[in-house]
């Protein structure tokens, strides 16, 4: 029994110790078109809202440290009808100082476990931009930042059998 406690704790001492800390978040660019209201149409629309993300992560010159970006484009039109009421492009991102996990891990720890602990606040943000546009508060369903990771490796994958063949 003690030969086991033994063997976990140096194994345990053996593997890196991951750490992520949040540096910073900022949006780096946000658009809001209030296409409805432009062209001066008013009533009661039911809006069916389109969404479409994108995630981005690159190295900073800092050692350790990443920039991991959210890309959301909303579109919404009016419920049977073509007619768009509006557009939502916000491109948010954090600063992140991580250590400890392995290279062939990072990039899908960057991106699913950054845009995990950024979304929350990206949430709030696009709640509050739609609410202030005049619109209910869109209150965005979770992402599934894994299957949105496999989906991308997939189509990448298969992009690349379409140039070989």
């Amino acid at each position: 029994m003690a030969e086991e406690k033994a063997a976990e704790n140096t194994a345990a001492q053996a593997a890196p110790q991951v750490q992520m800390r949040v540096l910073g978040q900022f949006i780096r660019d946000m658009s809001f078109e209030n296409v409805m209201a432009q062209k001066g149409v008013s009533g009661d629309v039911q809006p069916e809202i389109a969404v479409q993300v994108n995630l981005d992560a690159k190295k900073r010159s800092a050692e350790h440290q990443y920039e991991v970006a959210i890309k959301l484009n909303l579109k919404s039109k009016a419920k049977g009808l073509e007619d768009i009421l509006f557009l939502c492009e916000i491109d948010y991102c954090g600063l992140f100082h991580v250590e400890g996990v392995a290279e062939d891990q990072l990039h899908p720890f960057l991106l699913i476990e950054c845009p995990r602990m950024l979304f929350p606040f990206l949430r709030r943000i696009v709640s509050d931009i739609t609410r202030d546009g005049g619109y209910p508060p869109v209150n965005l369903d979770n992402i599934d930042f894994v299957a949105l990771y496999r989906n991308e490796l997939m189509r990448r994958q298969a992009e690349a059998q379409k140039t070989e063949a």
